[in-house]
């Protein structure tokens, strides 16, 4: 099994996957969630908690599933059951990778209207819509777009085809290609920002806002949010690393290389909370304005400050690139599955599934306006969709993968493929074993049994 390769190709080079699972991984929740929640629950010390979390569940889960991918070079449903056969198991264990990649197809069709938000509200900072705008007219305007299906129907099925035109182009000349320009720019933008935050006065408070350590705000829960959010911000969960695991090359370090992700998914997180608190202290704003931070609070402060049209602008095209790459990665599992296992051409697969979560995100931008009455368990279709994925089924898949991993996976092929020295193998072993399984259940646990 190890001299397989994958019939989708593989990454020209070990940073082209880590720029691509960074893609992945870097979404709408490092620009806004990570640093808000850094800030709320003791700045410096929840970074430490959160970093810890992040060796001892992030980072081992992701190695699980990288190597898991890259051992059977293929889709996760396909590289779970080839891997469970060798280890002497049963081929069932494919039923995770089908649950991952229905995750990732469910979370598309609401992110996609989110990102249509974003494409949006680019084309209102070029107008200079939001020029010396109220909160309260920014409030205003982001509930008429919420209650205006048409104009959400044209940007989710703009945000659509974007994404479905990188992954139909294939490994290297869609998502490799998209990787190379759009990551780069990415850094570049954060880093302008981040230059233009330094000049607003209220960078000092935003600063201490993330950083100062607080040790009286570490809770238990802010410990909870830490592991849940260590677990969450990797992608983990949902078949996308082990889909970009199974197109790495043999010669590439899995455990330097996901420490690379996971350092470069945290740091993109930081410095995206430097780049935006300060401009929301600067106006005097609420930085626990959560999503209405985005699209709310930061057009009504890019519309007060000098040049804030300009840095409005690249705010939301950081924000839209992100979004762009998580989006590619949650469609590539289940396409791959397409390819692999019913023989399809690439592009036949992605058009018919992206017309598929093209019609879901119908029904969940639709929840804000002409399906507002049609309810699952009390919530709406895009709130539904939002807790099963990423209450649930994330969860579980985490669970069952580290179990997969630990329990299942003859060690000498895990060792085959980590190529870890004895005693990190042992730790990465005990943590799929027994840490890792443990902390995420504690996290689906009370995410489904919030604490009062």
């Amino acid at each position: 099994m190890t001299n397989k390769t994958s019939i989708q190709g593989s990454w020209a080079s070990r940073w082209i996957f880590i720029l691509a699972a960074t893609g992945s991984a870097v979404g709408l929740g490092n620009i806004w969630k990570f640093p808000y929640i850094t800030g709320e629950n003791g700045g410096g010390a929840f970074v430490l908690v959160y970093l810890v979390c992040i060796l001892l569940v992030g980072i081992p889960i992701m190695m699980a599933e990288v190597f898991i991918g890259r051992r059977a070079r293929k889709n996760p449903i396909d590289a779970l059951s080839d891997v469970a056969e060798e280890s002497g198991s049963s081929k069932s264990w494919g039923l995770i990778g089908l649950m991952g990649m229905l995750s990732g197809v469910l979370i598309f069709s609401f992110y996609s209207v989110v990102g249509g938000w974003v494409l949006y509200y680019i084309k209102v900072m070029l107008t200079g819509e939001m020029n010396g705008i109220s909160s309260d007219d920014a409030g205003a305007a982001f509930g008429a777009l919420l209650a205006d299906p048409a104009t959400l129907l044209a940007w989710h099925t703009l945000f659509s085809i974007m994404t479905v035109v990188v992954v139909a182009a294939g490994i290297n000349k869609g998502i490799e290609t998209a990787t190379r320009i759009m990551m780069p720019a990415l850094f570049v933008l954060l880093i302008i920002l981040l230059g233009y935050a330094m000049t607003t006065g209220g960078f000092a408070q935003g600063w201490n806002f993330m950083f100062e350590f607080d040790f009286s705000k570490l809770t238990w829960n802010a410990a909870l949010i830490a592991l849940g959010h260590s677990f969450f911000t990797l992608s983990l969960g949902m078949g996308t690393i082990m889909a970009y695991g199974s197109y790495m090359t043999k010669d590439a370090s899995i455990g330097k290389t996901v420490l690379a992700i996971g350092a470069l998914d945290t740091l993109v997180a930081l410095v995206a909370g430097l780049a935006i608190f300060p401009i929301i202290f600067s106006n005097g704003m609420d930085p626990a304005a959560g999503p209405g931070l985005m699209f709310i609070s930061l057009p009504v402060a890019f519309g007060q400050m000098p040049f804030g049209q300009l840095f409005g602008v690249l705010f939301f095209v950081l924000v839209g690139v992100a979004a762009w790459t998580s989006a590619i990665s949650l469609l590539e599992p289940t396409v791959a599955f397409l390819v692999e296992r019913f023989k399809m051409k690439r592009i036949t697969a992605s058009i018919g599934l992206g017309i598929v979560v093209w019609g879901l995100g119908i029904a969940c931008l639709g929840s804000f306006s002409f399906m507002s009455d049609v309810t699952f368990f009390g919530k709406n279709t895009f709130d539904f969709l939002d807790y099963i994925t990423a209450n649930i089924m994330l969860p579980l898949g985490g669970i069952f993968i580290a179990l997969f991993a630990g329990w299942i996976v003859k060690n000498k092929f895990a060792k085959d493929e980590l190529n870890l020295s004895d005693t990190v193998f042992k730790l990465w072993n005990f943590s799929m074993k027994f840490t890792a399984p443990i902390a995420v259940a504690v996290v689906l646990y009370f995410l489904i049994n919030p604490m009062k």
